[in-house]
C-alpha cells in the first residue's frame, strides 16, 4: 500500500513508519525537520512541510491508499494543536479524494466501559481532569475527523509506554476495554496498520489496551 504518516518523528508515528516500512508498504512520512526521522527504508519518502499550509500536504496525500496521524498536542501549553493539525490534513485529503484516515486520541474521549472498576473510574477522572485542556482538544479534533467526508477510525489508547511490538491487546470497536490502563506505542501502530483495511472500523472509534 501506499501510506502517508503525519507526526512521524512522534513515539506512535516513528512505529507506524518503522513496521509499515518492515511490511513492505510505500510510506511517505510527512516532518517539520527531517533530522528528526531516524527510520530509513528503501520504500520511505521524507515530505518536508508546514502543517499549517493545506495546500503544501496535497502532494503528500494524492494517491494514497490511507493516511495515519500520530498528530496531538506535545504538552498541556500544546493542547489545540490536534485539533488545528488535523484540520489542515482534513482539507488536504478533502481536496485530494483520498478517504482512509487513522487517527490517534485517548482513551478518557470513549466510552466508560461497563463492569469497570471503581478504582479506574476515579483514576479516569483524576486524570481528564488534570489534562482537560488536551482532552477537549482531542474531542474537538475527533468531532472535525467526524463531521469530514473521510472513511475515518480514531484509535482511543490509554497510558503509552515504550515497549516492543507484541501484538497481543485487546481492541473494542466503538467501545473501551475493562481496566484499560497502558498500551505499548509499538503496538498502536501495529493496531492502527491493521485497521487499515478493516471495514468494521470504518467511522469509530476504536478503544485499545493490553
Amino acid at each position: 500500500m501506499k501510506l502517508t504518516v503525519f507526526g512521524a518523528t512522534g513515539g506512535v508515528g516513528l512505529e507506524i513508519v518503522r513496521q509499515a516500512l518492515t511490511a513492505g508498504h510505500q510510506v511517505t512520512a510527512v516532518v517539520r525537520d527531517p533530522a528528526r526521522l531516524t527510520v530509513t527504508g528503501a520504500g520511505l519518502d521524507v515530505f518536508r512541510a508546514d502543517l499549517a499550509d493545506a495546500e503544501a500536504l496535497r502532494p503528500a496525500v494524492t494517491g494514497r491508499d490511507a493516511v495515519l496521524s500520530g498528530l496531538g498536542a506535545r504538552s498541556r501549553k500544546h493542547a489545540g494543536d490536534a485539533t488545528r493539525l488535523t484540520r489542515t490534513v482534513l482539507d488536504a485529503m478533502e481536496a485530494e479524494g483520498v478517504r482512509r484516515l487513522l487517527a490517534i486520541s485517548a482513551a478518557p474521549i470513549g466510552p466508560v466501559p461497563e463492569g469497570d472498576a471503581a478504582l479506574d473510574r476515579v483514576a479516569r477522572g483524576i486524570v481528564s481532569r488534570i489534562y482537560q485542556d488536551v482532552y477537549a482538544d482531542l474531542r474537538a479534533m475527533e468531532a472535525k475527523i467526524a463531521g469530514s467526508a473521510t472513511d475515518w477510525t480514531v484509535v482511543r489508547p490509554p497510558k503509552l509506554l515504550n515497549r516492543p511490538v507484541s501484538g497481543m491487546y485487546r481492541v473494542a470497536v466503538g467501545g473501551t476495554p475493562p481496566k484499560a490502563r497502558s498500551l505499548g506505542r509499538a503496538d498502536v501502530a501495529h493496531a492502527m496498520l491493521a485497521m487499515v483495511g478493516d471495514a468494521t472500523t470504518v467511522k469509530q472509534g476504536v478503544g485499545l489496551a493490553y
